[in-house]
């Protein structure tokens, strides 16, 4: 279990560190030459801390405002060491080694490590320069650098940390939606499966009963089961028992019926699922036509279905299994009708 800690938090601890350096500069403001700029760079430090700590909807600091951070930090620096001339001695007077720092440590925080880097290297050079290398370690100049340096540390390690979880979230869910998916797709079996069971056991015992002498009756019954079965293959979404029972009647009649759901009404809710096939029902139990295909319409589309009715000069002998005719050329459209997925629309038929 992560545990998450609220960002008011964290900028409260930076907002008392940062007091604490104003702190020891109070402490100490009889130290310096004159108290005219000391006072001045703790009023510029305690501005750039405050902009820099003030909430705002994005983390990542402004750039803008990182590079005021680095020109504060060179003025502070510049207006504390030119009223210690001869070092701090005793006193906290070089409070701004450490003060530098943190305004260097929040921006780094804040995702500007470069300008960070830069303003504790100018704080570093500024420092040899006033004290020579022994006040790196002596006045906190290189505690300020290390801090950064840690700081820099665990914003790529955070970073890595959420890109990391990032990339196991969406595989997660990746895995989540294939195993639904698999699921679903042994359900459909299951559920097709069962379903043929039903419409073919009764005639397979007939077969086995007979022991495969069937009379022509028999021999239509099953080729009007093997469409049947073909149906709940390919049609899937496109079947009730409305429409089992019309396209039946059909192809008893010697229509050729044909459908075909290519999965663009999944998406339909339950209730339009049921308007889309009583229509259809009521269509294909109306129509005249030799040939009847009706095929589902990929999504993003207003139709649901779109049923075609094809009449033909052949002498209506033509099988309603989903075959295929050898003069499609002379067919002519007997009826087109496009089913919509939410408003009703008037079948165009001659």
């Amino acid at each position: 279990m992560s545990i998450s800690i609220p960002r008011y938090l964290i900028v409260i601890l930076a907002a008392v560190f940062s007091a604490y350096h104003l702190l020891l500069a109070a402490v100490s403001i009889n130290v310096p030459e004159r108290m005219g700029p000391y006072i001045a760079a703790m009023v510029l430090y305690a501005i750039a801390t405050t902009a820099s700590l003030w909430p705002t909807a994005s983390t990542r600091m402004p750039i803008w405002m990182a590079s005021f951070n680095v020109a504060v930090s060179l003025a502070v620096a510049l207006l504390v060491t030119s009223q210690l001339p001869d070092g701090p001695g005793n006193s906290y007077a070089a409070w701004h080694t450490a003060a530098i720092g943190t305004l260097m440590v929040i921006t780094s925080t804040r995702r500007r490590q470069s300008l960070a880097w830069i303003g504790v290297g100018a704080l570093a050079v500024q420092t040899v320069v006033w004290q020579g290398f022994g006040a790196l370690l002596g006045v906190g100049a290189l505690g300020s650098i290390v801090w950064v340096a840690i700081s820099h540390a665990l914003a790529y390690s955070l970073a890595s940390a959420g890109r990391d979880a990032r990339h196991y979230a969406l595989a997660e869910r990746e895995a989540a939606e294939w195993r639904a998916a698999q699921e679903a797709h042994v359900f459909e079996r299951q559920f097709r499966l069962g379903q043929t069971s039903r419409m073919a056991v009764p005639m397979l015992r007939e077969i086995v009963a007979s022991g495969g002498d069937l009379s022509d009756a028999q021999r239509e019954e099953c080729l009007l089961l093997e469409g049947a079965i073909r149906d709940e293959i390919r049609g899937r979404k496109l079947l009730n028992d409305r429409v089992r029972h019309e396209v039946m009647a059909c192809r008893r009649r010697g229509t050729t019926v044909t459908l075909l759901d290519e999965g663009g009404i999944d998406d339909l809710s339950e209730d339009e699922l049921d308007r889309v096939l009583n229509h259809l029902a009521e269509v294909i139990g109306g129509s005249k036509a030799d040939r009847i295909i009706a095929r589902t319409v990929p999504h993003g589309s207003e139709t649901a279905v779109t049923v075609v009715g094809l009449s033909s000069g052949n002498d209506g002998t033509s099988s309603a299994l989903g075959q295929e005719s050898d003069d499609d050329d002379d067919d002519e459209i007997d009826l087109w009708l496009e089913i919509p997925r939410v408003v009703e629309r008037t079948a165009l038929t001659r």
